[in-house]
């Protein structure tokens, strides 16, 4: 049944935000009482700490795979938007801004994650890719590291962009995009092209 919880609230979450879903919006879903979740869970905060959590592992787990199964740094870092991909629009703007502002547990949680699995994963990235000669060498990979993970929160930032405009799923495509070929050497490019080329080839057609 926790897990069940766990992965009704995690979508209703995604979807909505944290703050307009109630534990009776959960205990509704799933066709249950509200006794039965706080049976498990002391309050939303729980459960939202345990669906972050969760996701975090998932999350990292798919990514370190597909470092493993890339050959190279650069389609390492785009394919990491695959991991996004699946989620693509479903994720509200309203996630991270509810999150930071009225549970700051859960964001405590999500900032190590960021500092200690994803600023990582990026750095020792930009380093290979320095060694294969695929990145410049004439940059500080740490400052670099620590922007890309910002970017990812300044994704949901709606005053930045706005949510009429645009999609999770295209900010995060061009703020990667744009992030990579500004370290790629021409060595570096000439991968880049051909991953983008392969992608474009295997877009389903409208």
């Amino acid at each position: 049944m926790k897990e069940r919880i766990l992965s009704e609230a995690e979508q209703l979450f995604w979807k909505y935000g944290v703050r307009s879903v109630t534990m009776e919006d959960i205990a509704r879903e799933l066709g249950i009482s509200k006794k039965t979740i706080y049976q498990h869970f002391s309050d939303k905060e729980d459960i939202l700490y345990q669906v972050i959590e969760l996701k975090i592992n998932t999350d990292v787990s798919e990514i370190e795979c597909m470092t493993i199964q890339t050959p190279n740094p650069v389609e390492g870092l785009l394919m990491a938007l695959e991991v996004m991909h699946k989620n693509k629009d479903s994720v509200s703007p309203n996630l991270l801004i509810d999150i930071k502002r009225y549970y700051p547990k859960a964001f405590t949680l999500f900032r190590k994650h960021m500092d200690q699995h994803l600023m990582k994963s990026v750095l020792e990235n930009i380093q290979k890719g320095v060694a294969m000669e695929l990145y410049r060498n004439d940059m500080n990979p740490t400052i670099l590291a620590r922007m890309r993970a910002e970017q990812i929160e300044l994704a949901f930032n709606n005053d930045f962009f706005p949510t009429n405009q645009f999609t999770m799923l295209d900010i995060q495509r061009e703020l990667i995009h744009h992030f990579v070929r500004g370290m790629l050497t021409e060595k570096g490019f000439a991968i880049y092209n051909q991953f983008i080329n392969k992608e474009e080839r295997v877009q389903p057609t409208a």
